[in-house]
């Protein structure tokens, strides 16, 4: 039975771009704010970096009752015991990242077509992120943005829960919510954010406010 996904904001790491380069005090601050999941995505340490970060990290979600999930590396999450590891387009298939970590932890996958979200899912994804959903220049080199309605097309085709990533911020949660998205995923716009604890906050109520408009009001908030 797949892992339920909790959760509705995703909160990307990148540690390069936290004000004073302390990216766990900003994390800490994200998940006083409401960030229920983490990924850690830190693809230039070494193992040893990697883990000493993952393992203090580690710490502060299980501190705010938060999920935390490595980027592709399966033997720092595991090593870390986090809750599960986020597997890219590079990464070994995710049929083989499940059979390695076995049914209690969490994948998610980063996907970019509904074929790619397609193949997460037969491979034993519990949730994937699709973008870019908008422009946003970390993700230009990988070509134009997909646009709001391929996200609501791969939000239509699978059943597993789908995170809308890449230009995502207050004025269009709205928009991601309607065309089927489960929560959105966001790196700067939290973590370079003068306060991100407050970036959090208003986010969660941005995503609560847009499931309210767009369902009966029984959902479960993160």
């Amino acid at each position: 039975m797949p892992v339920a996904v909790n959760f509705r904001l995703y909160l990307i790491t990148d540690r390069r771009l936290a004000r004073g380069g302390n990216l766990l005090s900003a994390v800490e601050h994200a998940l006083a704010g409401g960030v229920h999941a983490v990924q850690l995505r830190e693809k230039d340490l070494g193992s040893r970096d990697l883990l000493e970060l993952a393992l203090k990290i580690r710490a502060l979600t299980s501190a705010y009752g938060a999920k935390l999930l490595i980027n592709d590396r399966i033997d720092i999450a595991l090593a870390a015991d986090a809750d599960g590891v986020h597997m890219g387009r590079n990464s070994i298939p995710t049929r083989d990242a499940r059979r390695l970590m076995g049914p209690d932890r969490l994948i998610g996958c980063s996907t970019h077509t509904a074929k790619q979200l397609a193949e997460a899912e037969a491979g034993g994804a519990d949730f994937a992120v699709f973008g870019p959903v908008y422009f946003t220049p970390s993700k230009a080199a990988f070509g134009p943005p997909l646009g709001v309605d391929t996200l609501r097309a791969a939000c239509a085709s699978t059943r597993i829960p789908v995170f809308a990533l890449g230009g995502v911020g207050a004025e269009n949660i709205n928009e991601v919510i309607a065309a089927g998205a489960n929560g959105v995923s966001m790196i700067s716009a939290i973590l370079a954010a003068k306060d991100p604890r407050q970036a959090a906050s208003d986010i969660n109520l941005s995503i609560k406010n847009a499931f309210l408009r767009h369902t009966q009001g029984q959902e479960e908030w993160s």
